[in-house]
């Protein structure tokens, strides 16, 4: 058994480290590491076996390294990150993730990948032309894919963005919805737009969608058009049929770049009808050019619970 203090510098506090919940923040940490913790507003005394002790004060630096490149700021988010790296014992990973950062705008924090998936994701984004994320809910295909967006267009290497999703759910029945196309339509755009107010500011956003510069469209409006100079994402590709996919991916015009993500199990389509997304899993994988990145639920970045309740519902469904 043995005992050693950690000392926070730069700023850096019990009671921010933990981003607020100091309670379950401690409970969370001696249960990862099999440590006793006593914390104090700068210092954390640190008692177990030698090798846990040392994992726990490497945790406590990586923290700080993160409080730093996060701009003094950390969120539960961000201590839970650190947690679930060092649970999955990739803590090696951490400061390589970082050198992958995505600048999104002066007034919001930049976006990091979570995990090593997510960094193989965003440099096939930024090394290839056409990248399709495959994976279940909450691995961040479509935040990642606009964060990105934004980044380029904000250093002028694209002149537009352009953000899509086939409106499935609605089918036929759209015409007797009430309200405007407009109106009918948004509820399975909404998703696009909130990611983009989590990049930029309201009045942005408002801005230049009123320009012309960020458009947010359901797929059926792609048909005919040539995108040139723009960075353009399709959403839930799953719910495309191999037709409408490959209309999709013959609108990409010169100097742009397409991300398609999916996830194959949550298809709206029917029995009869084959998923653009799996067709073109099958036709262009031998594609060089193409990247493919597959997520599972290690890859999930939302609320801590969720990749528990994704693994109970695929073996529920595994065992039915």
């Amino acid at each position: 058994m043995v005992e050693s203090k950690y000392y926070f510098d730069n700023g850096l506090s019990w009671h921010v480290a933990c981003a607020g919940d100091e309670v379950k923040s401690l409970r969370t940490l001696e249960k990862l590491f099999g440590v006793h913790l006593v914390a104090r507003e700068n210092w954390v005394q640190i008692s177990g076996e030698e090798d846990a002790v040392a994992r726990a004060s490497a945790f406590f630096d990586e923290l700080s390294h993160f409080y730093q490149i996060r701009r003094k700021q950390l969120e539960t988010r961000d201590f839970e990150f650190l947690c679930r790296s060092f649970r999955d014992r990739s803590e090696g990973d951490i400061r390589e993730l970082m050198k992958e950062r995505i600048d999104v705008s002066p007034k919001k924090r930049e976006v990091l990948p979570r995990s090593r998936r997510q960094l193989e994701y965003v440099r096939a984004i930024r090394r290839l032309d056409v990248v399709f994320g495959i994976g279940p809910a909450g691995t961040g295909k479509t935040y990642l894919a606009m964060a990105l967006a934004v980044s380029e267009f904000l250093k002028g290497n694209v002149s537009r963005i352009v953000l899509t999703r086939p409106a499935r759910e609605s089918g036929e029945n759209l015409g007797f919805l009430p309200g405007s196309l407009e109106e009918k339509i948004m509820p399975y755009l909404r998703p696009l737009y909130d990611a983009l107010y989590d990049m930029m500011s309201f009045d942005e956003v408002s801005a230049l969608i009123e320009r012309g510069v960020i458009e947010v469209a359901p797929l059926a409006f792609m048909r005919g058009r040539t995108l040139n100079n723009a960075f353009i994402i399709l959403d839930e590709a799953q719910n495309t049929t191999v037709e409408q996919m490959l209309m999709f991916l013959t609108r990409m015009g010169f100097n742009s770049r397409c991300v398609i993500t999916g996830d194959p199990s949550q298809s709206d389509l029917t029995g009869r009808e084959r998923s653009g997304l799996l067709h073109a899993i099958d036709t262009l994988r031998s594609v060089e050019e193409i990247g493919f990145v597959f997520f599972d639920t290690r890859d999930v970045v939302r609320h801590a619970l969720l990749e528990k309740i994704i693994l109970a519902y695929n073996g529920t469904e595994q065992e039915s």
